[in-house]
């Protein structure tokens, strides 16, 4: 069950859908009626054509439940290399912590009209 990567993680309901003989996505329904689930056609849609940005656990159950699978079946995440972001603390350099001090705070009062 491959499927083209287009980021972190990739989608293989289509291919599930297939391997159980469902190929329209209007088929998938009436299984997620029955499991307590309404979704618009326009919704089902989306969730078999493209990778979802959220899940709701409970949809994600239902079509574990639907068709008989674990949710890595359907979802597998693909390693990305860790990039360092940039904090802002190293002041154009490579500074140790050791190295950062607090600034000390500066107390003005007021001026004391009576004085």
């Amino acid at each position: 069950m491959t499927t083209e990567s287009k980021g972190p993680i990739d989608w293989h309901l289509r291919a599930v859908m297939a391997g159980a003989g469902m190929f329209q996505t209007t088929e998938l329904l009436a299984p997620l009626r029955e499991q307590g689930v309404e979704l618009s056609r326009e919704q089902v849609y989306r969730l078999v054509t493209r990778t979802p940005e959220r899940l709701n656990v409970e949809v994600l159950a239902a079509l574990c439940r639907i068709f008989g699978c674990q949710p890595n079946d359907l979802i597998t995440v693909a390693a990305q290399s860790a990039v360092a972001r940039k904090t802002g603390t190293a002041r154009g350099r490579d500074a140790a912590i050791g190295d950062l001090r607090p600034v000390r705070a500066r107390l003005h009062r007021p001026a004391d009209p009576d004085r």
